[in-house]
C-alpha cells in the first residue's frame, strides 16, 4: 500500500497525538463506543499498540457492555509475549488516560467517527459498483442505505436485571398520545416510538379526517409531524388541519383567512405535507425522505402520518406474488420503517365492500390481506353507514392493541366539516345520545324510503 493510500484509509492524516485522543475516547466514553463500534477497525490505526488496544476494546465491550478498565488493560498488558509491544501499548494506555479530560474532546469525536462513516460509505461504494456490473439494484440500495446509517445513535437493548428501575419509570415507553381517553387507554397511554397504528374503513368513512385529526392533536402537544399523502394534494390536506384547529368548516376556511391563521399560528408543534403520486414510492422512499428533512432543516419529525399504506407500493416484488403477500409486505415494511425511525407512525387500509353498510367494521372486512392485522400494533376500524353519514355519527371499534385490550365497540360523533371526532362510552350520557341520534337518522330514511315506495307503487296496490 503506497503513502497515498495510508492517508485515505487510516488515520495517518490527524497525527498521532489525534489517535491517541481517538483512543482516550474509546475507553472512557461508553455511549460514543456504542455507537461507532460496528464501523470501527483496528486498521485505522498506524501504531501496532494503538490497533492491539483497539482490538481489545471491541472484544470487550460486546460481551460485558461497558469499555475496559485500568484493571483490565493491565491484566490483559501482562499476556502479552512480546515486551517491545508490551511496553509500548503500556504507554500508549497512559497516554490515552492523560488525554481523557482535553478540551477539543466533542470535536475530536466528530471527526472520528465522520472518517469511520466515510470508510464505511467508501467500502460501500465498492461493493455497489460489483453489484451494479451484476444488474444486482436491490444490493445496491441496501449496501448504500446501511452505509448511509453508520454510526448512528443506538443502544445494545434493555438489560432485564438491572434495568428494572427504568422498566417501571413513566418513561419506560415514550407515547403521543391520541387525546381521546377511551383510545389511549387501549394504547396504555398513546402509540409509542416505533409502532405502526392505522385505522379500517370503507372508502368515503372519513379514513384522512381521522388521520388529519391524529396529526393535529400530536401538533397540539408540541409534536413536529411529518403527513404523508397519496390522494389528495398538499395544500388541501393544510387545510384540513386549518379546519380543525379553528372550528371553521371546510369550505369557508378560504373565506376566514385572518381567523384561521391567528388561530394555527398558536398551534405549538410543526406539521410539514409531502405528497406523492400513489403506488408510486415505498415505504423506504418515505423513511428517505423523512431523513433528508431532518438533515436539510435541522426539524426533529415526532410522528409520522401516511394517508394511506394501501397506496404504497412494495420495496420489493417477488415473482408470483399475489396480493395478500404485497399488502402484507406493505405494513410490514412501513412497520420496519417506525422502528428504524423510532417514532410512531399512523395510516389507514381499506376495507371491503362488505363492510361499506355493515353495522361494524371487523378484521376480516381488511381489504387484500390479513397479514395487515398480523402486522399492526394498534388497528381500529370506523363504521359509517348512510344514517350515520346523516346523523354525523359512527362506531370505532378496536380490533387490536398489544398494548391494551381490544374488543370494545364505541360509538362517536363525527363532524366531517372540520374533522371534529368524539368518541364516548356506549353506557355514558354522551355515548346514550350518539346511539340515539344515529336510531332516529335511520327511521328518517326509513320514512323516506316508505314514501318513495309509495309514490313509485301507490297506483299499484290501489288496483288502477
Amino acid at each position: 500500500m503506497d503513502n497515498e493510500q495510508v492517508e485515505m484509509n487510516t488515520l495517518k492524516k490527524f497525527g498521532p497525538v489525534f489517535q491517541t485522543k481517538c483512543i482516550a475516547i474509546l475507553i472512557s466514553d461508553r455511549v460514543f463506543l456504542e455507537r461507532i463500534s460496528d464501523i470501527l477497525s483496528p486498521d485505522y490505526f498506524e501504531a501496532d499498540a494503538h490497533k492491539w488496544i483497539v482490538n481489545l476494546v471491541l472484544k470487550y465491550f460486546p460481551q460485558y457492555r461497558e469499555v475496559p478498565t485500568k484493571e483490565v488493560f493491565k491484566v490483559e498488558i501482562q499476556k502479552i509475549g512480546d515486551v517491545v509491544l508490551q511496553t509500548a501499548i503500556f504507554e500508549q494506555v497512559k497516554a490515552a488516560y492523560v488525554q481523557v479530560s482535553s478540551t477539543d474532546t466533542d470535536y475530536v469525536k466528530e471527526t472520528f467517527l465522520q472518517f469511520c462513516r466515510n470508510q464505511k460509505l467508501k467500502n460501500a461504494i465498492y461493493q455497489a459498483h460489483d453489484y451494479l456490473k451484476r444488474g444486482d439494484y436491490d444490493n445496491i440500495w441496501h449496501v448504500i442505505n446501511e452505509a448511509s446509517r453508520a454510526g448512528i445513535e443506538r443502544n445494545l437493548g434493555h438489560d432485564y436485571m438491572t434495568e428494572f428501575d427504568a422498566r417501571m419509570s413513566d418513561a419506560a415507553r415514550e407515547t403521543i398520545k391520541t387525546n381521546w381517553e377511551l383510545i389511549d387507554g387501549h394504547l396504555d397511554g398513546g402509540l409509542g416510538k416505533g409502532e405502526l397504528g392505522f385505522i379500517v374503513a370503507p372508502a368515503g368513512s372519513g379514513k384522512s379526517w381521522f388521520l388529519a385529526r391524529l396529526g393535529a392533536e400530536a401538533m397540539q402537544q408540541g409534536k413536529n409531524v411529518m403527513h404523508f399523502t397519496m390522494e389528495l394534494n398538499e395544500k388541501y390536506v393544510g387545510r384540513r388541519y386549518d379546519a380543525y384547529f379553528s372550528g371553521i368548516s371546510f369550505q369557508e376556511v378560504r373565506k376566514n383567512a385572518d381567523t384561521v391563521k391567528a388561530v394555527v399560528q398558536k398551534v405549538p408543534g410543526k406539521l410539514f405535507i409531502k405528497y406523492f403520486p400513489m403506488n408510486t414510492v415505498t415505504a423506504a422512499s418515505l423513511k428517505m425522505h423523512l431523513e433528508r428533512f431532518q438533515l436539510v432543516t435541522q426539524e426533529k419529525i415526532d410522528l409520522m402520518i401516511v394517508d394511506y399504506a394501501d397506496l404504497l407500493r412494495p420495496f420489493i416484488v417477488q415473482k408470483n406474488t399475489n396480493s395478500y403477500e404485497t399488502g402484507g409486505n406493505i405494513y410490514g415494511e412501513l412497520r420496519g420503517v417506525a422502528g428504524e425511525l423510532q417514532i410512531p407512525v399512523w395510516s389507514a387500509s381499506q376495507a371491503n365492500r362488505e363492510a361499506h353498510e355493515g353495522e361494524m367494521v371487523g378484521a376480516l372486512n381488511v381489504a387484500d390481506s390479513y397479514k395487515k392485522i398480523m402486522i399492526g400494533d394498534f388497528i381500529m376500524s370506523l363504521s359509517r353507514r348512510t344514517e350515520d353519514k346523516l346523523a354525523g355519527t359512527g362506531r370505532v371499534s378496536i380490533l387490536k392493541s398489544r398494548m391494551g385490550s381490544d374488543g370494545p365497540v364505541y360509538p362517536c360523533m363525527f363532524d366531517a366539516s372540520i374533522g371534529r371526532i368524539n368518541i364516548h362510552d356506549a353506557k355514558s350520557v354522551e355515548g346514550m345520545e350518539i346511539l340515539d341520534k344515529a336510531k332516529t337518522a335511520q327511521e328518517s330514511i326509513k320514512d323516506i324510503l316508505r314514501k318513495r315506495w309509495k309514490e313509485t307503487h301507490g297506483n299499484e296496490d290501489s288496483g288502477e
